[in-house]
């Protein structure tokens, strides 16, 4: 769609470039969704693109995801024979609705500002404990977990001008074993929910992520492998009934029961 609101595109070669951010303004990545619908708010795009950050930086600590990273080059990268949990990365982007156009463009950091309750990179970056940083205009940038990023649906805690720079993976998740469920009330519908599992050598540490069907990421952390009752007594202290997102992708009553029942069938498997 072409923004016919637009009258400037600044391409900063660093962002701090960008030492004055006035509404109106909004960064660009892949702008899958920026050029999706009409944008009356916004008459100047700032692209990232000169920024040249590397997409994927490995490294004994972990995998640092640069936010202009796009969805087919985290769908490529081969980490070592250590990071058991790698294969997640093509799990969560097969969850995507999306067709070869926004596989190439969209970005990840993209998709944890959207916000949506099935982001898929909201799901695999919080059930792998990633920690975003973010650059403000004004102030040293800071850091924030990603279950913590996303407070609500379409809803995060960016201020005006924040920038998400990346999006850093500890090298304990990626060595983890994990389990993934994701349903849909439709073949090629959003996600209803998708439930992440991860556990540690000898079930230890064992860490549930609940995404899709609540508003945010929700995380349930036990020190082993739950017994099924410990497992879903935790979801529903933890989720009360109007603790669930309700939209035309399915009731509140539709994803408590889903959650629960696939829930169970991770912790089975991993136990």
């Amino acid at each position: 769609m072409n923004l016919n609101t637009i009258t400037e595109v600044k391409r900063p070669a660093s962002a701090d470039q960008i030492t004055h951010w006035r509404d109106g303004y909004a960064w660009l990545a892949g702008g899958t969704w920026l050029f999706s619908e009409p944008q009356v708010a916004t008459d100047t795009l700032i692209d990232l693109e000169r920024l040249g950050w590397p997409a994927l930086m490995p490294s004994r600590d972990g995998l640092e995801i640069a936010a202009t990273c796009r969805i087919v080059e985290l769908h490529d990268f081969k980490g070592p024979d250590a990071w058991r949990a790698v294969p997640l990365f093509r799990d969560c982007i097969d969850a995507f609705l999306m067709s070869f156009k926004i596989w190439n463009a969209a970005t990840v950091g993209g998709n944890l500002c959207m916000s949506l309750p099935a982001g898929a990179m909201i799901s695999l970056t919080a059930a792998l404990e990633g920690v975003c940083t973010l650059w403000p205009r004004n102030g040293k940038p800071r850091d924030v977990a990603v279950v913590d990023f996303v407070t609500g649906n379409h809803q995060n805690v960016l201020h005006k001008g924040d920038l998400l720079r990346s999006i850093r993976l500890p090298a304990a998740a990626l060595g983890k074993r994990y389990a993934m469920r994701q349903v849909s009330l439709t073949h090629l519908g959003r996600s209803a929910a998708l439930i992440i599992g991860t556990v540690g050598d000898k079930g230890a540490d064992f860490l549930l992520t609940i995404t899709a069907s609540t508003p945010r990421p929700v995380q349930l952390r036990f020190p082993k492998v739950p017994s099924a009752d410990e497992l879903q007594s935790a979801i529903d202290e933890r989720l009360p009934a109007d603790a669930w997102f309700e939209d035309v992708h399915g009731s509140a009553a539709y994803k408590r029961h889903v959650t629960r029942y696939l829930a169970e069938q991770i912790r089975a498997e991993l136990a």
